[in-house]
């Protein structure tokens, strides 16, 4: 079974910071890593950019020192969250995209970029409650034909 759910009104904020940046060490991390930090999750997505998502993601933005090379944007309306959860959610996506999403190459925790169903997307992979959950950003504009292919695509599932 796939659970497949828009989450519209989830706070979200990009953060770029250069290494040796006050912002860069506060978010720390991995690159390709995630992590929860109370009612925030915070993603490595790339070497110099962090996503902070959830109710507490524009308090944490705020609180960042921006001296050096860093900037933070609340990105809440122009990016869409969508989660994919179930058992078969990683056969899902691999239906629509290139990546292998088995648990040795996306651990609980790991993110990436790529595109799915011609869509890039920046994928985090965060079980909920012990069930496979993948949590998916796009640009808002792409949103209805996504969601379409998504369910498409898990409903042999």
């Amino acid at each position: 079974m796939v659970e497949i759910t828009q989450l519209d009104s989830m706070p979200k904020a990009s953060v770029r910071a250069a290494d040796g940046t006050a912002a860069a060490a506060a978010l720390g991390l991995d690159f390709g890593s995630s992590e929860q930090r109370d009612d925030t999750l915070v993603v490595r997505i790339r070497p110099d950019e962090w996503y902070l998502l959830g109710d507490g993601a524009p308090a944490m933005a705020a609180g960042l020192d921006l001296s050096g090379f860093a900037s933070t944007v609340d990105t809440s309306h122009s990016r869409t969250a969508v989660r994919i959860t179930g058992d078969r959610a990683a056969d899902t996506l691999a239906k629509l995209g290139s990546a292998d999403f088995s648990d040795h190459m996306t651990p609980n925790g790991a993110s990436m970029g790529i595109g799915i169903a011609g869509v890039t997307c920046d994928i985090v992979r965060d079980d909920q409650h012990g069930v496979r959950s993948y949590l998916l950003l796009l640009d808002g504009s792409f949103v209805t034909y996504f969601l379409g292919v998504l369910h498409d695509a898990a409903s042999e599932f």
